[in-house]
């Protein structure tokens, strides 16, 4: 009990007992704590907050605490679970409690708090995907009573007040909640009699009533009844109110029942990359007006949600490779390559349109043409801009736009312009400008420096892009379709952000990805890896920052490769490959603790392990000729790399030299690299390069010939080390490091957050990804499930996504078409057929494999538009290889991939367009509904509950039937 000495001076102040009750379960040597605003609760330093005991109620362990507090308090709190020193160990989600004591409360009176603990889960409808989408007309009631006012008053002395409060995210129109249970008050589990809940905001329903003491315990549901006649009563277990007997039992009972329990919401949406969709009024690519007709399309089909890949501009070479939409240029800007000409200007002069029409025929190619469809946007862009800058620039739109963008804004286009200038993004190469600093900005960017005018160019660009994306952002929201973009784990090296944060990144690094489904070689991306303790000094700011920034175009972002918050696969930056990395942060292998294994030879270990018989096999006849370009022989028949190739990036550099110079003739030099570059990776432990002492064992390092020429009891030892390097030793590090990250990215923005959570996935991600609300992805040929060759979709979780294919791998029609063996297990194992299988992946099957999705418990079902069109045979006549969008075995992959048909032809196509609504509608997920699919689906609803409920119902005016309606309970 708090001391309550500070109320002593003045009698006159009223006070009353509150007591925070709250079921949950812990472990040996946690606790529970309630921390508020308030000093009572300390101020949110959980250090000060409020100690809870804990009392087991049945199978129930109950945590109890009370203070005492001045009337008409009000502050907010949250639930903390902490270790025996009050280190938080876990905290609740979402938003903070609210408290409001009712002034009508008497002095002294107790009041308790029943409470639940907010999972990650509970958060989920208040996110814009749901709040501003798909449950807006939900959100846009009018309140009925706010939160904090009663409705009776207490009176009797053998009666408690209980206040009931549920959230209703889902609500359809002339609709209202209701508790019904076991007592009179509540109508004996009749509707009609039950006690209906008043809205009070922000999908919350409450009411209160007097309940005689002899009613407990109380048994009860919420329900929901409309005016139609539909009635809808809360899955699971009855809810029930007990008098806790051994413990004061208060005369006020306030019950925080979380969320309605209804049957969980499911919706299907699609997925494709911005830059291949095609239209009729796109200039060789995607652009983001187009999103309008494809928000058509997804509505016609029964999607509730588009997700595009990432939309940032990646210009940093100038040329091709700027097409991997991954490598950002920016994290703030988007790109131009998405910008429509024509909508720059309502007065573009005739010559102009004649131009854009001239590229728009020459640019209607098979694939995206990435330097010429960036070439003839810029010239075209440059002309409207020359003709309506001042106007433009002076505009109070515009002004606004550079006043809320000015931070990145400015940097991005002084960067633009110096990267033109000096004729590379390596702003290492920039002389006095290498060195970003505030000074060196505004005067790049003021008004009287000579190149101001290209500074403007670059506003103008982003200001344009912002307006069009907003539109068709703005018009998915009004049309029921989620947005979804895609958060990059990584940036360009050469970037804005690494020029203007450097202390945010570790620039002598990569980052990458160890050997998995997608490459067996591991993946090197190229970028730098984060400065994570940096990033935490401003709470994570950055990431704060552009998740704000994404904020205002999507409702919902797949977190890209979400394990990178866990750890990151950390590479050297001398690396080309993705082997020979070590996870960060990791705890390392000590030289002590390996002595005490005895382990000892740590060159033997840690250097390339490179004998004769190595060559000979790998480069046969040429290979002293090899052997005498790379390497030097320090003892009979035992070799090592020369200083000048000792690493991945030199020896690849000295071979294309000596191929240049016609030193190998007759060799491929794809051969003569993979052979150098396994000699390099032909090692067992990774030297730690900032501590001697550490090492990492080297990925898969069983399959290396250095461990097997090991005796055997060095064999064993280091096997055990390596599984528990890998499987044991880091998992609490990486769950401790995933809950400092991650939950400033969710707690920055309302969009719903999905984490691409494929790979070597360690035992503690699922879970923490469960506690925060962050939904999974299930690709049904990378099952998670440890020998299993295909997923079973009906065996999903329901926090997941579920996707036949994604952008990384083939789609669903080249993977069915590609391997013969593969198929035919597919055929007999998933379709359950003996039959030998058709040899192309026919319109019967691409709907066998989406209706097997579309089914799927998954919160959602998103579709690659390839594998969409698959369910008609007219859209399958290009090859199935073509459609395939990225190949992560390939760092150079030419990100290119156009639909073969045009966005105007798909939303004229009724016969695609109904049969996926109908394996949507029939799987039972929810689709947006059309003018007159409103009508008919309330006129549905009526019809289906009078027929199960109420025949021959009447209605008084306020909507309760004459008819009894009782739940079965």
């Amino acid at each position: 009990m708090v001391d309550m000495g500070f109320f002593s001076g003045d009698s006159n102040i009223k006070s009353m007992n509150v007591t925070f009750r709250i079921p949950y379960y812990t472990h040996w040597g946690q606790s529970l704590l309630v921390c508020g605003s308030e000093p009572l609760l300390g101020s949110w330093n959980v250090k000060k907050g409020l100690l809870l005991s804990p009392w087991n109620l049945g199978n129930e362990l109950i945590w109890r605490g009370s203070i005492e507090v001045p009337s008409e308090f009000g502050c907010e709190y949250s639930y903390y679970v902490v270790d025996d020193k009050r280190n938080v160990l876990r905290w609740e989600m979402g938003k903070k409690r609210k408290l409001l004591l009712p002034d009508v409360v008497p002095d002294g009176e107790a009041i308790e708090l029943r409470d639940l603990w907010q999972t990650g889960s509970d958060t989920l409808p208040f996110r814009s995907a749901f709040k501003d989408v798909i449950f807006c007309s939900s959100w846009n009631m009018d309140i009925e009573r706010p939160l904090g006012l009663l409705q009776n008053k207490l009176v009797q002395g053998d009666s408690v007040l209980v206040h009931f409060r549920i959230c209703c995210p889902s609500m359809e129109e002339d609709t209202s909640v209701y508790v019904i249970g076991s007592s009179v008050i509540l109508g004996n589990w009749k509707v009609q009699d039950g006690l209906k809940l008043n809205y009070a905001g922000e999908s919350i329903w409450q009411a209160d009533c007097l309940v005689l003491k002899a009613d407990f315990p109380l048994r009860y549901k919420y329900s929901k009844y409309g005016k139609a006649g539909n009635f809808a009563l809360e899955v699971g277990p009855n809810r029930e109110i007990s008098m806790d007997t051994l413990i004061g039992q208060p005369r006020y009972i306030f019950m925080s029942d979380g969320m309605s329990r209804e049957m969980p919401w499911r919706g299907a949406g699609m997925a494709i990359p911005m830059f291949s969709i095609r239209s009729e009024d796109d200039l060789g690519v995607g652009e983001f007006l187009d999103l309008k007709l494809l928000v058509d399309w997804a509505v016609a089909s029964g999607l509730h949600l588009v997700q595009l890949l990432p939309i940032n501009d990646t210009s940093v070479h100038g040329m091709w490779w700027d097409s991997y939409p991954y490598s950002s240029l920016s994290v703030f800007a988007l790109h131009p390559l998405y910008l429509r000409v024509q909508a720059l200007s309502k007065k573009i002069p005739e010559e102009i349109k004649q131009q854009i029409m001239n590229e728009k025929e020459r640019l209607n190619l098979k694939d995206v043409d990435y330097e010429a469809t960036m070439a003839a946007k810029f010239s075209i862009a440059k002309k409207i801009f020359t003709l309506e800058k001042d106007q433009t620039l002076e505009s109070s739109s515009f002004q606004k736009f550079l006043s809320e963008n000015q931070e990145w804004l400015k940097p991005y286009a002084a960067f633009c312009f110096l990267r033109d200038f000096f004729e590379t993004s390596d702003h290492s190469q920039w002389g006095r400008f290498s060195c970003f600093s505030d000074d060196k900005l505004e005067k790049l960017v003021s008004k009287d420096s000579v190149h101001y005018n290209v500074i403007c160019f670059h506003y103008y660009i982003q200001y344009h892009l912002h307006l069009q994306l907003s539109e068709a952002a703005e018009y998915a929201r009004q049309k029921g379709v989620v947005l979804k973009g895609d958060l990059p784990i990584g940036v360009d090296r050469n970037s804005v952000d690494t020029w203007v944060y450097p202390s945010l990144f570790r620039m002598n690094t990569s980052t990458g990805a160890p050997p998995d489904y997608f490459d067996k070689n591991g993946q090197n991306w190229g970028f730098p890896t984060y400065n994570w303790e940096e990033m935490s000094k401003d709470n994570y700011a950055w990431w704060r920052a552009r998740l704000t920034q994404m904020s205002k175009y999507f409702t919902a972002y797949r977190i890209d490769h979400v394990l990178g918050f866990f750890r990151i696969w950390e590479l050297p930056d001398h690396a080309k490959t993705g082997l020979l990395g070590k996870f960060r942060p990791s705890i390392p292998l000590s030289q002590e603790e390996l002595e005490s294994e005895g382990i000892w030879d740590f060159d033997r270990l840690s250097r390339p392990y490179i004998r004769q018989e190595h060559l000979q096999e790998k480069f046969g006849s040429i290979w002293t000729v090899v052997a005498s370009i790379f390497l030097n022989e320090y003892q009979k028949q035992s070799y090592e790399f020369l200083e000048d190739s000792n690493t991945e990036k030199k020896a690849a550099s000295k071979l294309k030299d000596c191929l240049a110079k016609s030193l190998l003739l007759g060799s491929e030099e794809d051969t003569l690299r993979r052979g150098l570059f396994d000699l390099l990776q032909n090692i067992v432990l990774i030297r730690d390069p900032e501590d001697p002492r550490k090492f990492y064992p080297r990925f898969n390092l069983e399959d290396t010939s250095s461990f097997q020429d090991l005796d055997d009891q060095s064999k064993t030892v280091l096997k055990r080390l390596y599984y528990d390097y890998y499987f044991h030793r880091q998992e609490d590090l990486w769950r401790q490091n995933a809950l400092k990250t991650l939950p400033a990215l969710l707690n920055s923005s309302d969009m719903l957050a999905c984490g691409e959570d494929l790979g070597l996935i360690p035992s503690c991600v699922h879970p923490v990804m469960q506690e925060l609300g962050l939904i999974g992805l299930r690709i049904q040929r990378m099952p998670s499930e440890p020998g299993v060759e295909f997923g079973i979709p009906s065996q999903y979780g329901y926090m997941t996504v579920c996707a036949p294919s994604c952008h990384d791998c083939s789609t669903m029609r080249a993977w069915w078409e590609e391997d013969e063996e593969r198929r035919r297990r597919f055929f007999k194992d998933v379709v359950g057929s003996n039959k030998l299988p058709p040899s192309l992946c026919v319109p019967s099957i691409a709907h066998f494999i989406i209706r097997q999705h579309v089914e799927a418990p998954s919160m959602w079902a998103i579709f690659p538009l390839q594998d969409l069109l698959a369910l008609k045979e007219e859209y399958t006549t290009r090859p199935a290889s073509e459609e395939t969008i990225n190949d992560p075995t390939n760092p150079k992959h030419y990100w290119r991939y156009r639909v073969h048909v045009t966005l105007e032809t798909l939303v004229k196509d009724q016969e695609l367009t109904g049969t996926i609504k109908d394996l949507v509608r029939g799987s039972g997920r929810s689709y947006p509904l059309l003018g007159k699919e409103k009508v008919d689906h309330e006129y549905q609803n009526k019809g289906e509950y009078q027929k199960k409920h109420i025949p021959a119902v009447k209605t008084i005016p306020q909507g309760i039937p004459h008819k009894e309606v009782v739940a079965a309970v």
